[in-house]
């Protein structure tokens, strides 16, 4: 890996950014992994552009863009996507529930095994969940449950939003349907599905310090099914069309 865009969707995370943004670029510099960090602001309202603007000078590596798409976590990171240089691209949190330490190891991972992916699970072996709320933890397991045993994967943590993906992944799994969350679990079932290879490594996430989260779960529910569906029904009638050639 030459280059690593880490892509941070970010809606009113005015409290967060800062802390978020500086240990980040750290602990890359640190690990003297080449990156940039792509902030899109996801129409916030609680001063975050003029925020991230004076951040800049700080931090060197960052880059600011606008969601001109209409507000959504899904069209912030496709955004981020298109605006990102590198041949990696992570997607990270604004709120500082992922570590930039797990980043490093994805992509110490992604390097030393050679694949196009690499996955965080924060319930497998050496996965960790600090303040997990109990019914959105209930929600989740069994969520990700359903989606192992339809798709006859391994993968138990299909809806972390952390995962790290090489450029041709990103584009291989085109066209994205994904306005909101459910992006999360889009992109890896169509890179699952379509043949690119991937390493799955634990992760901690913790809960959020301040704020409220975006993800809503009565919002959320039909719209993972949906996508979760589309990406089930490909993998069963396409005839490998979209496999990766």
């Amino acid at each position: 890996m030459n280059r690593l865009s880490v892509v941070i969707p970010a809606r009113d995370e005015s409290g967060h950014l800062p802390d978020t943004l500086r240990e980040l670029d750290r602990t890359l510099c640190e690990a003297a992994i080449e990156h940039e960090i792509v902030v899109v602001d996801d129409h916030s309202t609680d001063g975050s552009p003029a925020l991230l603007r004076g951040l800049t000078g700080e931090v060197p590596t960052l880059v600011v863009v606008e969601n001109e798409r209409p507000g959504g976590y899904g069209n912030a990171v496709v955004t981020g996507i298109e605006t990102a240089t590198g041949d990696a691209v992570a997607v990270f949190m604004a709120d500082g529930s992922d570590r930039p330490d797990d980043l490093v190891r994805f992509v110490r991972a992604m390097e030393e095994q050679n694949v196009d992916c690499v996955f965080g699970t924060r319930f497998s072996k050496g996965g960790k969940v600090v303040d997990y709320p109990l019914p959105k933890l209930l929600l989740n397991r069994m969520a990700n449950n359903v989606i192992r045993l339809l798709f006859g994967i391994r993968y138990d943590d299909v809806t972390n939003a952390f995962k790290l993906y090489r450029r041709h992944v990103l584009d291989g799994v085109r066209p994205f349907l994904s306005h909101h969350f459910n992006l999360t679990v889009e992109l890896p079932l169509k890179a699952i599905i379509r043949g690119y290879s991937y390493e799955i490594v634990p992760n901690t996430w913790a809960n959020r310090r301040e704020g409220t989260s975006k993800f809503q779960i009565k919002e959320m529910g039909s719209r993972y099914v949906f996508i979760v569906l589309y990406c089930w029904l490909e993998r069963r009638l396409s005839r490998g069309d979209y496999l990766r050639k």
